[in-house]
């Protein structure tokens, strides 16, 4: 029987994963203590590390289908839980509401702070993690958190365009992440700023942007090319994956079975399994070889799934 094209990889990993929830990291001044999910690989050595900020409303447990296979692929995949997360019902006349965006970019900086501590906590990861090799991805709400370490700047609205970048940071991801603000945002992203206004003048660290061609934002009053600013407006090296007929949850990268995509396509999702894997493989441990067979694959067949722009 032949088997389906679209089949989910993490049925097949190529390595068991070990994957510890619930993690606490002390976070004094926060008002609770930073939760992680720590994922790796049972087995190797000198395995980089992917931290990942999740979108709005959702938590350390979601993005298995990318989490699972980072992680089944050879790295260290960190997820912290936000401030913003469901799960902890934050009032929303609490008075921390305003500075999330700020507090989701120091939760990420608050896990490079204590990398040795957190890899520690996962049994059998500890000394196996390359902690000079960290890249940083994140979806919606969470790819605008790492456009900040990458250093894109949060403009006015107590964000006075500050660079909150981190060099640690040697490559990023970003999915479904927002463009830029001011007359681009419609009513409501107005009313929600300032977690939109950001500036990509600065974000120069290597980058894959993530787009769906479909993915109409109210934030916005544009179309979904909003949704490739963070590569057309930023000056690094760079490289813009378009998926056709992609809308914000790019087929389902949120969860598995999850109400919320409303473009389910595992084909997709593998699609974005995929290339990440082999840009990061790429930009950050210097093999760009991946990244230019997927490029070719992805072109292949009667109906390509996306088109990419730039390089590794």
């Amino acid at each position: 029987m032949e088997r389906a094209v679209w089949r989910d990889a993490n049925m097949d990993a190529p390595m068991p994963v070990l994957s510890a929830r619930g993690i606490a990291l002390p976070a004094p001044g926060r008002g609770e203590d930073l939760q992680l999910r720590v994922s790796g690989p049972v087995t190797g050595d000198g395995l980089p590390v992917i931290l990942f900020s999740h979108g709005y409303g959702s938590s350390m447990d979601g993005y298995a289908p990318l989490a699972d296979y980072w992680a089944a692929h050879g790295f260290v995949v960190i997820q912290p839980t936000h401030l913003d997360a469901r799960r902890l019902g934050l009032a929303q006349d609490d008075p921390r509401r305003p500075l999330i965006w700020r507090t989701r970019v120091e939760d990420m900086k608050r896990i490079l702070d204590n990398l040795a501590t957190i890899t520690r906590s996962l049994p059998g990861l500890e000394g196996r993690a390359n902690h000079g090799l960290v890249a940083a991805a994140g979806h919606s709400f969470g790819g605008q958190t790492t456009s900040m370490l990458l250093g894109a700047r949060m403009l006015g609205a107590n964000g006075d365009g500050e660079d909150m970048s981190d060099d640690r940071v040697k490559a990023g991801i970003l999915l479904a992440s927002g463009g830029r603000g001011g007359s681009d945002l419609s009513d409501l992203g107005r009313a929600i700023t300032p977690h939109l206004n950001s500036g990509f003048d600065h974000m120069t660290t290597p980058t894959l942007v993530v787009a769906g061609d479909a993915d109409h934002s109210p934030l916005t009053m544009r179309g979904p090319d909003w949704f490739a600013d963070p590569y057309r407006l930023s000056a690094g090296k760079k490289a813009l994956l378009t998926l056709f007929r992609g809308e914000h949850m790019l087929g389902g990268v949120s969860g598995y079975d999850v109400t919320e995509t409303t473009d389910e396509d595992p084909a997709r999702v593998a699609v974005i399994q995929r290339m990440t894997l082999a840009y990061i493989c790429g930009a950050l441990l210097g093999d760009p070889t991946a990244w230019a067979l997927e490029c070719e694959n992805l072109a292949e067949g009667p109906a390509p799934l996306g088109r990419v722009e730039g390089d590794v």
